[in-house]
């Protein structure tokens, strides 16, 4: 049993080719973490004209698997050892007196019969029997072979880790392009609406304005038509009789008088198209409509920061704990910029929550740091790695606070920017860059609330 055993427990089996059913030949490892003989997974791609796995049938993504090379180094071992248990079963025999290799030199490190112990060449040497120096020296491997083997596991479990977060990073990718594609169909929408409603007014425009025209031209030619009538009437008398004309003269003259004193028609002003209102400053009045539904955050959350259990919003701008009655956690998560220079600040809505904690937490090491404002049990401490915890005077529940941070004058400032009321201010000199810090155990949000523009 032994012979087929190595002293960590792994058996042949363990050391075997799935598709050969032999101890490896130059193992690989495919990238669904299956082991074969170099030779015979080629054979099997060959067959199938394809790059599945034999086992789990998931296809390589590459064409030239890594060797195993911890697994190649057990397998060797493995041989070594049974070569060695074979030979010394069979009785080695010493080649220079063919008596059996009972002794082990240790100043030659080399098997010897007891002939070659009396010998001038071993003179003075040092001898185990050939069975405790052979279990020296297994035990010795083993010492040797243990690290191997706790790297192979650090190893495997490293690819599980990266296999995991390829099919993480796929899933984010999905669901980002989701929302920027919702983003820019909210922005399509409300652009086209923009577009229907200016096009809108712009045809009203010309539908009124034609209306008017329309009337203007309907009432020149009731004119025209009863001018015409006259005049032909007048052109009439002129060729006719003497004595008709004569007597028919004076209503005539009346008449064509009475048309003279008419005044001449106008042209109606502010009839065209009133172009300028309708293109001028186009986009930039369009613009104006459009900062109505954005909006801008000095401080947007990295999600990759953020603990199991934290519940992010969408657009990455509130966290909150998620239900868990029998056992509340801290939910913490980082802005996604940090600040190395100048002056930043940013308003949050805290609302009812119970617990929250604000400030800054530098992320490189070897030495991390965090200057935060904890709200708890209805008061407020300071929580820094710098020094001791501190309670604060401060004794009203504010809803929003404001988190200021001056990089190059050193001071991290907390304040109730609703009432103006000033809660803590921290003092340090900062080497590091500071990243915005949000934790919670409330259900409630933490809301970064949007930059009021100035007028």
């Amino acid at each position: 049993h032994e012979s087929r055993e190595l002293k960590n427990g792994l058996g042949e089996e363990d050391l075997s080719c799935p598709d050969c059913l032999d101890i490896f030949r130059h193992p690989v490892i495919l990238s669904c973490s299956h082991c074969f003989c170099e030779e015979c997974v080629k054979k099997w791609w060959r067959q199938k004209q394809t790059r599945e796995c034999p086992v789990c049938k998931t296809v390589s993504s590459s064409k030239h698997p890594p060797c195993n090379w911890a697994l190649k180094n057990l397998c060797e071992a493995y041989l070594l050892e049974k070569e060695q248990r074979r030979s010394a079963e069979s009785e080695a025999l010493c080649s220079l007196h063919s008596e059996k290799l009972k002794l082990f030199c240790l100043d030659h490190q080399q098997p010897v019969c007891v002939v070659c112990k009396e010998s001038k060449r071993h003179t003075g040497h040092r001898f185990s029997p050939i069975n405790e120096a052979a279990q020296d020296h297994r035990e010795e491997l083993q010492k040797h072979l243990k690290p191997l083997q706790d790297k192979l596991e650090r190893l495997t479990q490293c690819k599980r880790n990266c296999v995991k977060k390829v099919k993480y990073i796929k899933v984010q990718s999905q669901k980002t392009e989701q929302q920027i594609r919702e983003q820019f169909r909210k922005l399509h929408r409300f652009l086209q609406e923009e577009e229907e409603a200016r096009v809108a007014a712009l045809k009203e425009e010309e539908k009124q304005k034609s209306k008017v025209m329309k009337e203007k031209i309907e009432a020149l030619s009731r004119d025209l038509l009863v001018l015409s009538d006259i005049i032909g009437a007048t052109e009439e008398e002129v060729k006719a009789e003497d004595v008709t004309l004569l007597q028919n003269c004076k209503a005539t003259v009346d008449r064509v008088q009475q048309l003279q004193q008419i005044d001449d028609p106008q042209l109606v002003s502010g009839t065209l198209i009133n172009v300028a209102k309708h293109v001028g400053n186009l986009t930039h009045n369009i613009w104006n409509e459009m900062q109505q539904m954005v909006s801008y955050r000095p401080v947007i959350l990295d999600p990759n920061t953020a603990n199991r259990g934290a519940i992010l919003s969408d657009d990455l701008t509130e966290i909150k704990a998620e239900e868990n009655p029998e056992r509340p956690n801290l939910y913490r998560v980082l802005g996604s910029e940090g600040f190395d220079s100048g002056t930043h600040s940013w308003d949050v809505d805290v609302g009812d929550n119970d617990f929250w904690c604000l400030g800054v937490k530098t992320t490189s090491l070897p030495s991390k740091k965090a200057w935060m404002l904890m709200f708890s049990a209805d008061k407020y401490e300071t929580c820094s790695v710098s020094g001791p915890s501190i309670d604060l005077a401060v004794k009203e529940k504010f809803r929003r606070i404001r988190v200021s941070l001056d990089w190059d004058g050193g001071k991290l400032s907390f304040s109730a920017p609703d009432t103006n009321t000033h809660i803590h201010t921290y003092t340090e000199t900062f080497t590091q860059k500071p990243f915005p810090l949000f934790a919670t155990t409330d259900t409630l949000p933490l809301k970064i609330l949007p930059v009021v523009p100035s007028d």
